[in-house]
């Protein structure tokens, strides 16, 4: 089926021209969901990713012709997601995965997508952190015994590294800073455990950072640019990625499920700059932009070379993603109203 040409996309009209280029399938994961055996099974599908991928999911199966179930599990405490799903052919569960009566009522399906998990708050929420990104996956892995799970964590759990260096791969060891990042280590580790003990094959992705028009390290800094805001140096290098990608990147992962786990860094294949990609959204914009302080040695970086190999290079290059950001943020284009908080080096979120 024909792709979208994004080389000749110079702009992102709305929310729904948005969500079908964040949901379009590649040939890649049409062919993984083909040889996928059985239904698919989303858990936190109410989170940035969850709409997109599972709709991906459902799309790419549709275009692979296969009949195959794709169920988003999530509170739901708003119905209009629930029925955007819905429209999209995603069948949705609600349940609260943090109470483990109704993690065992759900639908036993051979495939899963953990992507349930806790961030923003976790400085006044520590307990609920914990809760969340640590003893939720047993339940998981308990309900899930011996099916295909790919796993959400992020590229948090490794430590701040330097700026020539390319940035983590898969088998630097862990030293995340902060409650979160190691309540994140505390997730994957649990999903080791299982995996080991029990067989169940599973692919962990360390993500950062996804973005799109609504969300994500560009979104925070276009805005900072047209507020005039004075732009902080010191996490003054950053990784992204276009969401659809990072969804396309993930789905594919259930080719390389395994026990132990296989772990893969996804984000985009550069080390970008603060500076010079606010200069290019203000010049996009028609804006001045400031700067204070000065980059700092190190960031949070993740080498993506294995994901790269394995799944090919993002679809959407940096200067597509600056400029459609920039376009819609001058636009006064929706916003999800959760700024990343990249810029923290202390780990604290």
């Amino acid at each position: 089926m024909p792709r979208t040409d994004l080389s000749t996309l110079d702009r992102i009209r709305d929310q729904e021209h948005l969500e079908d280029l964040l949901s379009e399938p590649t040939d890649g994961v049409v062919e993984t969901v083909r040889r996928l055996e059985g239904d698919v099974i989303v858990l936190g599908v109410g989170g940035k990713m969850g709409p997109s991928l599972s709709r991906m999911l459902k799309r790419a199966a549709d275009e692979a012709g296969v009949r195959k179930r794709v169920i988003g599990v999530s509170r739901f405490s708003s119905p209009d997601l629930a029925k955007q799903l819905q429209s999209w052919g995603v069948e949705t569960t609600a349940a609260d995965l943090l109470d483990p009566d109704q993690v065992e009522k759900l639908p036993r399906v051979p495939n899963v997508v953990y992507m349930a998990g806790m961030k923003f708050g976790t400085t006044s929420q520590s307990a609920r952190t914990w809760a969340m990104n640590a003893v939720l996956p047993a339940y998981v892995c308990r309900k899930f015994r011996g099916a295909k799970i790919v796993a959400f964590s992020t590229g948090n759990v490794y430590p701040l590294a330097p700026i020539a260096g390319g940035g983590a791969v898969e088998t630097d060891e862990p030293q995340p800073m902060g409650e979160y990042a190691q309540s994140c280590l505390g997730r994957e580790r649990v999903f080791e455990h299982f995996s080991r003990t029990d067989g169940t094959p599973v692919a962990l992705i360390r993500l950062n950072y996804a973005v799109e028009m609504r969300y994500g390290v560009l979104m925070d800094l276009a805005r900072r640019v047209l507020a005039s805001e004075t732009i902080d140096l010191a996490m003054g290098n950053f990784n992204c990625i276009w969401q659809a990608d990072a969804n396309a990147m993930s789905i594919q992962a259930f080719d390389h499920v395994s026990s132990p786990p296989r772990v893969l860094n996804v984000t985009g294949p550069e080390t970008l700059s603060v500076r010079r990609s606010c200069e290019r959204l203000a010049e996009w914009m028609g804006m001045q932009v400031a700067f204070s302080g000065a980059e700092a040695p190190t960031a949070l970086l993740s080498n993506a070379q294995l994901a790269t190999r394995l799944f090919g290079y993002p679809r959407a290059t940096i200067g597509q993603l600056i400029d459609w950001t920039a376009d819609w943020v001058k636009r006064g284009g929706q916003s999800l109203g959760k700024p990343t908080h990249f810029e923290a080096r202390d780990g604290k979120f």
